[in-house]
């Protein structure tokens, strides 16, 4: 029997008894798992040892004040999960003996399907169980096709060379690539604060990019051409505002809710864009199909709506996995 929890992360129980603990603050089963450095799912304080690509314990160590050491399991697989770099998807396999059969649990973390810059976009694999996530889990979010999305990106920052522009996005993920689309557009200088300098840092160290970005800081004054990257969390601190006016720079957000109009008011923006680091709603379906489970649990986001989605839309056994609630599979 595999039980599938939602606590502190997700705890996937396998039949032998042994517990699978990803994405949690404070992680306390047999095998710790993080699928990516974003902050809502790394702990705090690290454990002895983790399950993660380099690459996200490396993020991790400048995310918080001590760093896991990368492990790996015989019984874990780790898949691009094409969320941002570093993040991976978990595929454990593992043995029923009371029913003498192989089961296989896939756990995406974020996940987006798309190939993106320098990132791979995750290929489902078949799977018995699967825990999916539904940031974008209704049927009014689906994107336009990537290329699409970015030449949009790619002409603003060139139809605007001739003033400042603030970019909102966060450190980790969307700051890179806003990053890289001003580089594709030739934008004369491109800042960022500590944070996103820091995290750009370490991405260039275990993979091959290089963002050009130069340090900002409040002595720095903006002028035209200039593309100034800042954290998605400080769009709503008053200095946001007083930079945007004395240097008549054009206010931009980017994120998959930019398919709400309401996302532009919402953030006080000149321009919004979608660019996101998830699966729409389309691709969310094309993955569970791909995956083909006996049963999905679905959590983080628009759970019930999507697991209804799928119960009413498809041959899918699909339940919204609440938090401290259990769920029982056997198999």
């Amino acid at each position: 029997m595999t039980t599938v929890r939602h606590t502190d992360g997700i705890e996937v129980e396998l039949p032998d008894g042994r517990v699978v603990h990803a994405d949690a603050s404070r992680p306390d089963g047999d095998i710790a798992v993080c699928s990516h450095a974003h902050g809502d799912h790394l702990y705090s304080e690290a454990p002895d040892s983790m399950v993660c690509s380099e690459l996200t314990a490396a993020l991790a160590g400048v995310r918080r004040d001590d760093a896991p050491t990368p492990s790996t399991h015989p019984d874990i697989e780790l898949l691009d999960a094409g969320h941002v770099p570093g993040s991976r998807a978990t595929l454990i396999t593992a043995n029923d003996t009371e029913h003498d059969e192989t089961v296989r649990i896939l756990y995406t973390g974020d996940v987006s399907t798309r190939d993106r810059f320098y990132l791979n976009g995750f290929e489902p694999v078949d799977a018995d169980i699967l825990v999916v996530e539904a940031t974008y889990g209704t049927p009014e979010y689906v994107f336009p096709p990537q290329a699409e999305l970015e030449a949009e990106i790619a002409d603003w920052f060139e139809d605007t060379a001739d003033q400042p522009v603030i970019c909102m996005g966060y450190t980790l993920g969307r700051a890179q690539e806003i990053q890289r689309l001003a580089q594709r557009a030739g934008r004369s200088r491109l800042l960022v604060t500590d944070a996103i300098a820091e995290i750009n840092s370490v991405v260039e160290a275990h993979l091959d990019v290089d963002f050009g970005a130069q340090p900002y800081n409040a002595a720095t004054a903006l002028s035209a051409g200039d593309v100034l990257v800042l954290p998605g969390q400080t769009n709503s601190l008053s200095f946001v505002d007083q930079l945007r006016e004395s240097s008549d720079a054009i206010k931009a957000g980017f994120s998959g809710w930019a398919i709400d109009s309401s996302f532009k008011f919402r953030g006080d923006y000149d321009e919004t864009f979608v660019l996101s680091d998830h699966c729409d709603h389309e691709e969310l379906l094309d993955l569970v199909r791909s995956v083909d489970p006996e049963q999905v649990y679905v959590q983080h986001g628009a759970v019930d709506e999507f697991a209804s989605y799928l119960t009413r839309e498809t041959p899918y056994r699909a339940q919204s996995l609440q938090q401290n609630q259990s769920t029982l599979d056997d198999f």
